[in-house]
C-alpha cells in the first residue's frame, strides 16, 4: 500500500531460488497483490513509470558505445522490451494467469494470447529481444568478456556475424538486419509503452 510502483515493477521477477520453499512461497503470497495490483494500475503510476524509463534511457547509457547499438538500453534493445512486458504484467498480471512469471518470452507471449498485445507487435518485440540477446551472447564468446554495445565495424563485428551464422564478409548484412529489428521494435514500444 505504501510501495512506489518502481518497487512493485522490482518485484515482478522475484522468485525463491534458495532456502526453505514454504518461506519462499510465503513471501511471494506477502507481495502478490504488490506486484499484481488487482485493478492494475492508476494513470499516475503509468506515467511514473514512463517518466522512469525515460531517464533511464538518458542516465543509464552506457558510455563509448552508440546509443543505437547499446545491447540493454538502446532503441529496442532489450529494457525496451522488459519495460513493455512488465507494463503489462503490472496491469493485467491480477486477471491473466499467463503474465504472471518472471521471465521476459512467456509475459510476451501470454500477453499476446490474451489479446493485451497485437500479435505482429508481439513478433516484433520478441524477434528484436531474441535477436539482441544472442548478439549479447555472441560478443562473449568472441570477445571472451560481456560487452555493452555491438561494435559499428572490425573483426568484433565480423565474429558476432559469423557466431550468428552470417557468411564470412556479411558482417554488414547482420548490422542492417539488427539495426532493422530493433528500430522496428521501438516503433512498438513507442506506440505501446509511451502511448
Amino acid at each position: 500500500r505504501w510501495s512506489h510502483v518502481w518497487e512493485a515493477q522490482a518485484l515482478l521477477r522475484a522468485a525463491p531460488i534458495a532456502g526453505d520453499p514454504g518461506l519462499g512461497q510465503e513471501f511471494l503470497d506477502l507481495i502478490e497483490p504488490v506486484r499484481r495490483p488487482p485493478g492494475g494500475l492508476t494513470t499516475e503510476q503509468v506515467r511514473e513509470i514512463r517518466r522512469i524509463k525515460a531517464r533511464m534511457e538518458t542516465e543509464r547509457m552506457p558510455r563509448g558505445v552508440d546509443p543505437k547499438l547499446a545491447l540493454k538500453m538502446g532503441p529496442g534493445g532489450l529494457a525496451d522490451v522488459e519495460w513493455v512486458v512488465q507494463l503489462l504484467q503490472l496491469q493485467n498480471g491480477a486477471e491473466v494467469p499467463g503474465l504472471r512469471t518472471p521471465s521476459t518470452l512467456p509475459a510476451l507471449r501470454a500477453a499476446v494470447e490474451a489479446g493485451l498485445l497485437d500479435p505482429t507487435d508481439g513478433a516484433v518485440l520478441e524477434a528484436a529481444w531474441s535477436l539482441v540477446a544472442r548478439v549479447r551472447n555472441a560478443l562473449v564468446l568472441v570477445r571472451g568478456k560481456p560487452a555493452e554495445g555491438l561494435p559499428s565495424s572490425g573483426r568484433d563485428l565480423a565474429g558476432v556475424a559469423r557466431v550468428l551464422g552470417y557468411p564470412a564478409d556479411t558482417q554488414g548484412d547482420f548490422l542492417d538486419d539488427y539495426r532493422r529489428a530493433t528500430r522496428r521494435a521501438r516503433a512498438v514500444v513507442e506506440r505501446v509503452f509511451y502511448a
